[in-house]
């Protein structure tokens, strides 16, 4: 099954550059239906497959998603090798279909905890799907907010150790660059489904003046109509980062 399909009709209303969106509510859709968590994992996983088709359709540009937290290794042990499992078939998908859907892969996190399979799998994706000027979906996977700014400031700090820069020479912008999101524009939207009214250590530099959207929508039921008015919310609001009315 193809990711990505050609979009039947142009939209004229704004798209943001960047979306982000932490796709929450699997574990209690399932739960609400009286199936196990990993049932609602795998629905989940299509409604990734249509929100990113559908994303792709309307003109955005990058497409961050909260694949898997540095937190979520407190789950149980089933819970996480069935989501490993979900990740390894779809990669396995996009590298399979990758000329057909004509689309960058980059992963935010850090992979190294795991498994060599999986590692190699999204080395690939990103590697030979960098030729694609299309839409960029950034995975973040086993990815952290806090931990990635510590990353940041170690690599800045080693930086300095080594003679290659100064600590007064430090500026937002240099910061940015060593990031795991270095070169992508921050996301104008965040949207959280699931009802629960907090960031979730998602891209805490990054979304410093993002517009966030909260919606008690479950993930797994959050399509492309639910996209829409995410996006609307997004265009009515006045973006002032910091400034007057």
């Amino acid at each position: 099954m193809s990711l990505f399909k050609k979009k039947t009709r142009v939209g004229d209303r704004p798209v943001p550059t960047h979306i982000a969106i932490v796709m929450d509510g699997n574990g209690r859709w399932a739960k609400k239906r009286g199936l196990p968590r990993t049932a609602g994992h795998k629905v989940g996983a299509e409604a990734f497959r249509t929100i990113a088709n559908y994303a792709k359709s309307i003109g955005l540009k990058y497409l961050s998603v909260y694949t898997f937290s540095t937190e979520n290794w407190k789950r149980s042990e089933e819970e996480v090798n069935a989501i490993m499992e979900l990740l390894e078939k779809y990669l396995r998908e996009l590298i399979r279909d990758m000329d057909k859907n004509r689309v960058r892969f980059c992963f935010f996190g850090d992979l190294s905890r795991l498994s060599p399979q999986l590692q190699e799998e999204a080395r690939i994706a990103a590697k030979e799907s960098e030729k694609y000027a299309g839409v960029q979906v950034n995975f973040c996977l086993n990815y952290g907010g806090r931990a990635e700014i510590i990353r940041a400031a170690k690599q800045f700090a080693q930086d300095c150790a080594d003679g290659k820069c100064k600590p007064e020479e430090l500026t937002e912008e240099r910061f940015s660059d060593l990031m795991y999101s270095a070169g992508v524009p921050d996301p104008e939207l965040v949207i959280r489904p699931g009802g629960e009214l907090r960031t979730s250590n998602f891209l805490l530099w990054q979304s410093a003046y993002a517009e966030y959207y909260f919606t008690d929508v479950l993930w797994p039921d959050f399509g492309p109509k639910e996209l829409e008015k995410a996006i609307a919310a997004y265009n009515g609001r006045n973006r002032r980062f910091g400034g007057a009315k």
